[in-house]
């Protein structure tokens, strides 16, 4: 940050007075431990809100991603986890969190959900998250989620697959039911993915009605073919969402924009997975700046670029990273 200051300076004195000139390397590595990750964060919510509004119908992905190289042997720190709210069709972040030492993304999620204006979306998360508080927090925000479900809640799960089970074995008669298919092919790799969803089935699904507005259940059967050896999958999920099996279908697929259009460029085009930056709050703070660069980049669309050339061209070609900025 030191070189590549000194390096613009011509350009960073039109904007800013710098009687000092250029922060040393010591400077920048202490405002950014002391800076207050809390106060950064409602920053960064605050900014968000301002280029961008979620319309309705948004897929909000929540997830987390551990920055590994941010661990402090020294000091016995482990390295952090953020969670991150994504919406897919923006390819915005929303917010994040930091998951605090000694706990985990049960605890970290609905403190995520507080800060975020979610009506009118749909809320998707990992089996992880599927915990009565947080459904009904994501239900209170006037938001639908379709949360995955596996063997940590393990009664919600048998129940989820029985009624598969005789659904399938009676050809879905007698069951409201809703389906969809996908086929990809790419680079010798087959993907088939069938989607069924299950609607008015509450009472068999949640009997002591504990699940708030559980309207329907999902399951996705997937073939994957690779040099001619096949595997499967079979994964499941409680909604709100009532019979439309198309609808359930984006929000799973969505879900994993947050992998491959968050996690992936952080590492690929960020290398956050290489960044040892990890004294006091600054690993934090970087995630968030991560995540800052990203929006900024995502938004411009003039350069049909991937985001580590835009991140270049913005290097550059000042004219280029000033429209990043939007200055």
């Amino acid at each position: 940050m030191e070189s590549f200051g000194n390096s613009k300076y011509r350009w960073f004195k039109k904007f800013l007075k710098l009687p000092n000139g250029i922060p040393s390397h010591d400077t920048f590595a202490r405002v950014f431990a002391k800076l207050d990750p809390q106060q950064f964060q409602e920053s960064f919510l605050d900014w968000v809100k301002s280029i961008n509004k979620i319309t309705e119908g948004e897929i909000v992905a929540i997830d987390g991603k551990t920055l590994i190289s941010s661990y402090d042997k020294k000091k016995k720190k482990r390295a952090i986890h953020m969670i991150s709210a994504w919406a897919d069709n923006a390819r915005l972040v929303l917010a994040q969190r930091k998951v605090d030492e000694g706990s985990n993304e049960i605890t970290a999620i609905p403190e995520l959900i507080k800060v975020l204006e979610l009506s009118g979306c749909i809320v998707t998360i990992d089996a992880i998250g599927c915990q009565k508080e947080i459904v009904k927090q994501i239900v209170k925000k006037e938001a639908d989620y379709v949360i995955a479900v596996k063997s940590n809640q393990k009664k919600l799960a048998q129940n989820i697959e029985l009624i598969f089970e005789e659904a399938i074995q009676n050809r879905l008669a007698g069951f409201r039911a809703s389906t969809y298919s996908t086929q990809e092919i790419s680079h010798g790799r087959e993907e088939i993915r069938n989607y069924l969803m299950i609607s008015d089935v509450a009472e068999l699904v949640d009997p002591e009605r504990k699940w708030e507005n559980i309207q329907s259940i999902g399951m996705v059967e997937s073939a994957r073919t690779v040099d001619g050896k096949t595997s499967y999958e079979t994964r499941y999920y409680i909604s709100s969402i009532v019979d439309d099996s198309k609808k359930f279908w984006n929000a799973v697929r969505s879900h994993w924009g947050i992998e491959n259009e968050l996690h992936w460029v952080l590492d690929v085009s960020f290398s956050e997975d290489d960044c040892r930056i990890r004294k006091e709050n600054a690993s934090q703070n970087f995630a968030v700046i991560r995540h800052i660069a990203t929006n900024l980049i995502n938004e411009e669309k003039s350069a049909k670029l991937g985001v580590k050339n835009k991140r270049l061209k913005a290097g550059w070609d000042e004219n280029y990273l000033e429209k990043i900025l939007g200055i």
